[in-house]
């Protein structure tokens, strides 16, 4: 169970529980069961941030739910928005003051899918992995996020959706959350439990009721944890950072390769797909020059094609980051994507998002420390 400290007090983060372990936590206050479920509503249905607002909880025990417990969420302490008004991006400052990052993205509707309000979630302050083209990557692992400060982010855009609505261009009116990527700072199986409590909170009917299936969660390949997600019963799913077709390649942008080569990695994703049936997203950052030629398209064609139908690659153009890095050209990448179809590998590449307001993982908080560090020399 998440606590938050402070000078006075310690207090429990309500976001962090399920509706089971919220009922335990007000009973062992004498409270009746059905005080969790009324609660709850004012959490996820009324989506209200402060006690004070639940009139129908008795006065003595909003009075103790304030002393005793919390669902603030972290401080907003930068929100950016994009010109075209689809991206919107947070800089939140956490009880401790490390600094994460989270993302709302609006989606038209397209042949395959309605509109839909996304959320990239963080789950760790920084990330240990290391990856050369990550910002978040670059800045190092400060500590992992607590459930409830990952449900808070959900939350917050939650809110802002409920307040400000998004008319879609075909007319449809989105005003909640209806997917999510566990794609922001950090590496999500690193912080295996609280990733997983997070899901199981934002996928409970007393919550937000998200669906398993609009949830996605990227790793860089610990194979401990994705053989743990397959026997997990929330079938959520699953993206695989690869960004190279052979081992040697890949330690040269993703160190976690001496520990988990892709052997392994692929493995534990047969293993993944056998007991799920659930297709495979495997993600590839197009570095122009490195990873983005003919050549690498053939081998990661021949790499994938022992999962035939249950595996699909997501291309993404590199952002800029301190590393150097170009992205590849137009042309560039449409050789890649039909020697990936020649090869029988299903493939898109992602819609790059709010790039004037810096969305990509961790550059927001790159900038806001320079900027602190700038201010303070």
């Amino acid at each position: 169970m998440a606590t938050i400290v402070t000078e006075q007090t310690t207090t429990t983060d309500l976001l962090g529980l399920t509706h089971a372990e919220l009922q335990h936590w007000l009973a062992a206050r004498g409270q009746p069961a059905f005080r969790a479920r009324q609660l709850a509503q004012w959490i996820y249905d009324a989506l209200a941030a402060d006690f004070a607002a639940m009139t129908n909880l008795p006065l003595t025990l909003r009075e103790q739910l304030a002393r005793e417990a919390s669902i603030a969420g972290p401080r907003v302490r930068t929100e950016l928005a994009a010109k075209d008004g689809r991206t919107r991006k947070l800089l939140l400052e956490l009880a401790d003051g490390k600094l994460v990052e989270t993302v709302l993205m609006l989606y038209p509707a397209t042949d395959e899918s309605r509109a839909r309000a996304t959320v990239c979630v963080s789950t760790q302050a920084g990330c240990a992995y290391g990856c050369t083209f990550c910002a978040t990557g670059q800045m190092g692992f400060d500590r992992h996020l607590t459930a409830g400060e990952i449900v808070a982010q959900v939350l917050h855009f939650a809110r802002e959706l409920r307040a400000h609505p998004w008319q879609a261009p075909d007319g449809a009116t989105i005003d909640r959350v209806t997917n999510l990527v566990f794609m922001g700072m950090g590496e999500p199986l690193h912080n295996y439990d609280n990733t997983l409590q997070a899901l199981h909170v934002l996928n409970m009917p007393e919550g937000l009721g998200l669906g398993a299936r609009h949830m996605t969660l990227s790793t860089v390949g610990l194979v401990p944890g994705i053989l743990r997600l397959a026997a997990e019963p929330l079938q959520v799913n699953l993206a695989i950072s690869l960004h190279a077709p052979n081992n040697a390649m890949r330690l040269h942008t993703m160190p976690v390769t001496r520990k988990y080569p892709i052997e392994a990695v692929l493995d534990a994703c047969q293993e993944y797909t056998r007991r799920t049936n659930r297709q495979v997203t495997f993600e590839y950052v197009l570095l122009a020059g490195i990873n983005d030629g003919e050549e690498q398209a053939r081998e990661l064609a021949t790499l994938l094609a022992p999962f035939r139908q249950l595996s699909h690659v997501n291309l993404i153009p590199v952002n800029a980051t301190a590393a150097g890095y170009k992205t590849p050209s137009g042309d560039a990448i449409r050789r890649f994507r039909d020697t990936l179809r020649a090869g029988g590998v299903s493939n898109s590449v992602r819609a790059e998002r709010g790039d004037d307001i810096a969305a990509a993982c961790g550059q927001l908080r790159t900038r806001e420390t320079r900027r602190l560090a700038t201010a303070g020399a």
